[in-house]
């Protein structure tokens, strides 16, 4: 089994204490051998996730450095990057339909196209992926 990790539930590892249960659950989940499907625009969310709270002080440099450890250490065993290349009007077909970012909308196609469940804290995407038909991992 696999499933489609958003950036939101990820950021929830590093940013927020406590970690939100949902957020602790999927983690569980990946470490129990259950592999995460990402977008590659989510490396980079990642990132502007993590630098933004650095840039605010809810960071400091070495716990940015520290969570990048720990992203690349989940990359080499529970994080597979999706390859397809999702086009921008791929992107922008759901974007208008759900009312959501374009990048929110490229993690409701790699689920709809890989048929596997959606792992989000955002409740506009988890909103777009019932309406869409996606599965919400549980």
């Amino acid at each position: 089994m696999r499933f489609v990790l958003d950036a939101s539930v990820a950021l929830g590892w590093f940013l927020s204490d406590p970690v939100p249960a949902y957020a602790g659950h999927v983690r569980r989940l990946m470490l129990t051998g259950i592999l995460a499907l990402v977008p590659a625009l989510w490396h980079l969310e990642m990132a502007s996730g993590l630098v933004v709270a650095e840039r605010r002080g809810i960071l400091k440099p070495a716990d940015v450095d520290q969570s990048l450890t720990d992203i690349e250490r989940l990359l080499g065993q529970a994080i597979e990057t999706d390859a397809a290349l999702i086009s921008s009007r791929q992107a922008l077909i759901p974007a208008r339909a759900f009312g959501l970012s374009p990048y929110d909308a490229a993690y409701l196609e790699v689920a709809r196209r890989e048929q596997a469940p959606l792992a989000t804290l955002d409740e506009g995407l988890r909103s777009a992926a019932t309406h869409a038909g996606v599965a919400l991992l549980r």
